[in-house]
């Protein structure tokens, strides 16, 4: 019985979302930008992960029609033509189409968006729940280190540890792990202390059931959503983080295409080839601000300011 009641109310939630963003054209403009993201770097990248595991680099140029890494100075700062669809952005200096270099590089920017923010939750929740609800030294010490990264700017802090372990994609994403997970600390503590004084959580103490089991079964669970609200505007800007690494040459190096280090291999030709800065910058623009927007409608609507 408690089960359907939760499944039910549920679904009128769920129900009422697709309502509330419907309604609301800059929701559902975001919303769209989005998931179109998400699905086109998830198809993309998993064809991506296909040709790697075969050998074969077919696979991860099959939905483009073209070879993105592929030279070809026949065509070197071909200016945006709707002539041709892989030319409708224009190409760089090595003649490589500009929209075929943002589609191919969309992966690794979803990947690193999901994970970074993913580790930021699993890591905050473990460091700011335990704090919160175990108090005394615990809590002094989680969250004095948490203090401790808060002090240090982010990007700041990435920069450093990403120099230390190199160029490239797997560094920047543990650079951005170790530094992201503050912010998601302060929120569970945040969430977690009115929670343990609940009559809920006091009935299940008198129950014998033990510490661990009730932050798993009834704080987490109830500290969620509003984590997630802000975890979905969190991506955005991770992605803009990801690719301002990527801009400094941090990040993934070239032949194999990233949003912010195409804007930084364009500047050398600004403006008279204005676009090889330009669209990579106008992607990254869109959909960071397309996360942002559905991340703050979310929280309007878990936080009840919308009926």
């Amino acid at each position: 019985m408690i089960a359907r009641l939760k499944v039910k109310r549920y679904l009128q939630n769920y129900s009422f979302y697709f309502q509330f963003f419907s309604r609301d054209r800059v929701a559902l403009v975001g919303s769209f930008g989005a998931v179109l993201f998400l699905a086109w770097a998830g198809l993309e990248g998993l064809l991506q992960v296909v040709g790697w595991l075969t050998k074969n680099s077919e696979y991860g140029i099959m939905l483009l029609g073209a070879d993105p890494l592929a030279n070809n100075f026949s065509w070197s700062l071909t200016p945006p033509s709707v002539g041709r669809a892989g030319f409708l952005l224009g190409t760089d200096f090595n003649g490589r189409s500009i929209l075929l270099r943002i589609l191919y590089a969309a992966p690794s920017d979803a990947a690193a968006a999901m994970l970074v923010v993913l580790s930021g939750i699993v890591i905050g929740m473990l460091i700011g729940t335990s704090a919160a609800y175990l108090g005394g030294w615990v809590e002094e010490i989680f969250m004095r280190l948490t203090d401790a990264f808060l002090t240090v700017p982010a990007v700041l802090l990435a920069i450093v540890i990403g120099i230390l372990l190199g160029n490239g994609f797997s560094s920047v994403l543990v650079a951005l792990v170790v530094v992201w997970w503050p912010t998601y600390s302060r929120f569970f503590r945040g969430q977690t202390l009115p929670l343990k004084s609940r009559a809920f959580v006091s009935a299940a103490k008198l129950g014998g059931i033990g510490s661990l089991k009730i932050i798993v079964k009834h704080i987490i669970p109830n500290s969620l959503d509003p984590v997630l609200a802000y975890a979905t505007l969190d991506l955005g800007n991770v992605i803009l983080t990801y690719s301002s690494l990527s801009f400094l040459g941090i990040g993934a190096q070239s032949p194999f295409p990233e949003w912010g280090a195409m804007s930084f291999g364009g500047l050398s030709y600004f403006p008279q080839y204005w676009w090889i800065s330009i669209f990579p910058g106008l992607v990254i623009l869109l959909v960071a601000t397309s996360f942002t927007v559905v991340g703050d409608r979310l929280q309007d609507f878990i936080s009840g300011k919308v009926a």
